[in-house]
């Protein structure tokens, strides 16, 4: 999949494109209708509802930019982001949590006549303590990792000191974070300390490898890599030091018991969510639908409940817009129930230590549609 950077308030976005198309649209997002990125040859972690049409190419420096233009009625739609809430979210209690100067890096959603995209990275965790909230933030021309207390207190610091940090996730014991970085045409996979210092142990290399995710007995560590243009499930064993693969999939969650839920592209296009005993090898759609798209499932502290973003449409005066919500279901697919409504684009869900909120990354609450990190009371636990 080729794309495209944004035609529409150019002045207010910077962008970190990477290789192998994973990019964040930092601090700002665009406020129109289309909102594309540069370089994304390879369906990188993009769920797509349907394909594009490019009606416009051009090289530049080797690089392939592909414009698309949408209609002048279509194109000149803006969203209110200036808006927390609307009325559909009552009771959801919607705190925000850091402020402008976190720098929260925005993962991409692109937005097409027919449907939406996203990236599904994986870009938001809560400490194992609660206590702090760790989030990847855009400064100069790198992405890293920063935290900062969910309290408010005091303000953000920086965890990695990176180029391209794409995708991150705790230790169970809260001591290390496991993350990929994009680096050149390779998406590799390191640990760091989660506390102090910028020394990290690479655990994989030259390869697409993308979303880590520890075992509860951090034995071993889950990734989804990019092969022959489709994704498939890994795990590299921490303390014997080998890889094995398993089946396809993305964004990878252990839920314990030899189990995974994971993110999986049907042969239409759309993401489903899909739990996976790769000891057994029985494999079960949890959540499939013929209009939406799902990705990134998250298990709850409870091990009952998931939260995990999907598609949403918005439709007034004959004009349908795209975007993206939260949505939460329990493990057995059953009590499927969409918890965000707001026009922003809500993404990158993970829940609280103790299961009661839930964090994401939105736009909304700011004027100029600058992202940040929000909490929600979860109305199911």
């Amino acid at each position: 999949m080729h794309s495209s950077p944004c035609m529409a308030n150019c002045a207010l976005l910077r962008y970190v494109p990477y290789g192998c198309g994973v990019l964040f649209i930092c601090t700002r997002a665009c406020q129109s209708l289309e909102s594309d990125n540069r370089n994304a040859p390879h369906f990188l972690y993009c769920v797509t509802l349907y394909s594009m049409k490019m009606v416009f190419e051009m090289k530049t420096k080797g690089l392939l930019f592909i414009f698309l233009f949408l209609s002048l009625s279509l194109s000149s739609q803006t969203v209110d982001y200036s808006v927390v809430s609307v009325p559909e979210e009552t009771g959801l209690e919607l705190v925000k949590i850091t402020s402008e100067n976190d720098n929260v890096a925005m993962p991409l959603v692109r937005r097409i006549r027919t449907g939406i995209n996203w990236t599904a990275n994986r870009v938001l965790d809560v400490s194992k303590d609660g206590k702090r909230l760790a989030f990847i933030s855009s400064r100069g021309e790198a992405t890293n990792i920063f935290v900062r207390e969910i309290s408010g207190a005091g303000s953000s610091t920086q965890r990695t000191n990176r180029t391209g940090v794409t995708g991150f996730s705790y230790s169970p014991d809260g001591k290390s974070i496991v993350f990929s970085e994009t680096i050149g045409k390779n998406s590799q996979i390191f640990q760091t300390d989660a506390e102090q210092g910028f020394v990290c142990r690479q655990i994989t290399s030259g390869n697409l490898d993308y979303a880590p995710v520890y075992t509860d007995d951090m034995s071993s560590v889950f990734f989804a890599r990019q092969e022959n243009r489709g994704f498939s499930l890994w795990s590299y064993d921490l303390q014997n030091h080998y890889l094995s693969s398993y089946s396809s999939g993305l964004t990878p969650c252990y839920i314990g018991d030899n189990t995974l839920v994971c993110t999986r592209i049907n042969a239409e296009g759309r993401g489903e969510i899909w739990k996976i005993d790769y000891s057994s090898g029985i494999e079960e759609c949890i959540i499939s639908d013929r209009n939406i798209s799902f990705s990134t499932p998250l298990i709850s502290p409870n091990g009952k409940w998931l939260v995990f973003v999907g598609g949403s449409s918005l439709e007034a005066k004959g004009r349908v817009y795209y975007n993206t919500d939260i949505y939460v279901c329990q493990l057995n697919g059953e009590y499927l129930m969409q918890l965000t409504y707001h026009a922003a684009d809500d993404i990158s869900p993970v829940w609280s230590v103790d299961g009661k909120y839930i964090y994401f990354i939105s736009q909304r609450g700011s004027a100029e549609a600058v992202a940040n990190v929000w909490r929600l009371t979860c109305p199911v636990l």
